[in-house]
């Protein structure tokens, strides 16, 4: 009798996992001639899941909690043959556990600029790098698609994989927010939930879900990234454009420096005419103080103004707020205010 309860006790099982080190989404159970007796008990901890296979189906999916394997609590092997024998004959199948936990700090970049389509640019080329963090939601799904029947399948086998499909989806993510990508380069929060948002169904297709998605930096063309500074600096002054053209002329300082220098007319024509663009503005600062202290006053002081004005100088103040204009730094609407403003001063 001693034996055969010695010989039953080697039949009963106790399946469980606990993981070892970091990295690994999926791990099957080890068991001698994949045998589990039934009435074998199921442990599956908390951040894991667990699928039953039979003869190569998926049998059940277990989550967090204890279970013992009867054809009671697996209906689908109750066709099974040789319960009623004494050792309750063993059923051939195996159980894979998956760790649900977030792997976190899984990093992507373009090792190449890559180039996207921009409703504003046209075509632009950018370097972007963050890192992101998924899990396995559905394990069956990830079972019958990436992890098969291997004993064990780390991080490190699914990393290059998911990195291409961030990289794919960046042109993709930027077209679908309906967003000019200047905003998006600006608001790296909102450039993340836009990728995020595209990337969803992507890793919902291996099982997993993505979370925790974040741009880092985003690195622009030398020329792009001139135009997003005089943007930012736009936001700045707001549409004060006596402001603005102090804030380009402060901008062309430096330059105007190293243009004297070396002798450089190109740009010390540029910064006169900024300079001209900052008097003018002035002038007309001057008008409407006049006209606010009174009619007389005012009178006296616009031919006074006037005759300040030069008409070289107020072309050139138009030719610079075309240029604006070209980069879409100024709107079609305030390029056309300020020009009837200026043209007013020629008449």
């Amino acid at each position: 009798m001693a034996l055969m309860d010695f010989i039953k006790k080697q039949f009963i099982d106790i399946i469980q996992w606990t993981e070892e080190g970091d990295g690994t989404l999926a791990w099957r159970f080890p068991m001698a001639d994949m045998e589990i007796q039934n009435g074998a008990s199921l442990t599956v901890r908390e951040s894991q899941m667990a699928i039953f296979v039979n003869e190569g189906q998926v049998a059940d999916v277990f989550g967090p909690g204890t279970y013992k394997l009867t054809t009671q609590t697996l209906p689908v092997l109750t066709y099974l043959k040789n319960w009623d024998k004494l050792f309750e004959s063993p059923f051939k199948s195996d159980v894979y556990f998956f760790s649900t936990r977030q792997q976190i700090d899984q990093k992507w970049g373009t090792p190449q600029p890559i180039t996207i389509r921009d409703k504003d640019f046209g075509a632009v080329r950018l370097r972007a790098f963050g890192n992101y963090a998924f899990r396995i939601a559905d394990p069956k799904l990830f079972h019958t698609e990436i992890s098969g029947t291997r004993d064990s399948y780390p991080v490190a086998d699914l990393e290059g994989q998911l990195r291409g499909l961030v990289l794919q989806n960046i042109s993709n993510a930027i077209a679908g927010s309906g967003l000019p990508f200047l905003d998006l380069a600006a608001n790296q929060v909102m450039f993340a939930e836009a990728l995020t948002k595209e990337l969803a169904p992507v890793f919902a297709k291996l099982g997993l879900l993505i979370e925790n998605l974040t741009v880092q930096n985003v690195s622009l063309p030398e020329e792009l990234q001139k135009i997003l500074d005089q943007k930012i600096g736009m936001g700045m002054v707001g549409n004060d454009m006596g402001k603005f053209m102090q804030y380009q002329t402060a901008q062309a300082i430096p330059k105007f420096a190293e243009g004297a220098g070396s002798g450089g007319g190109g740009i010390a024509g540029d910064a006169m005419g900024l300079g001209a663009g900052v008097a003018l503005g002035q002038v007309l600062a001057q008008n409407l103080q006049a006209g606010l202290q009174g009619g007389g006053t005012a009178a006296q002081a616009a031919p006074a103004a006037a005759a300040g004005v030069k008409p070289e100088d107020v072309m050139a103040t138009l030719e610079k707020l075309g240029e604006l204009k070209s980069k879409g730094i100024l709107t079609q609407e305030e390029f056309d205010a300020k020009k009837v403003e200026l043209l007013k001063k020629l008449v």
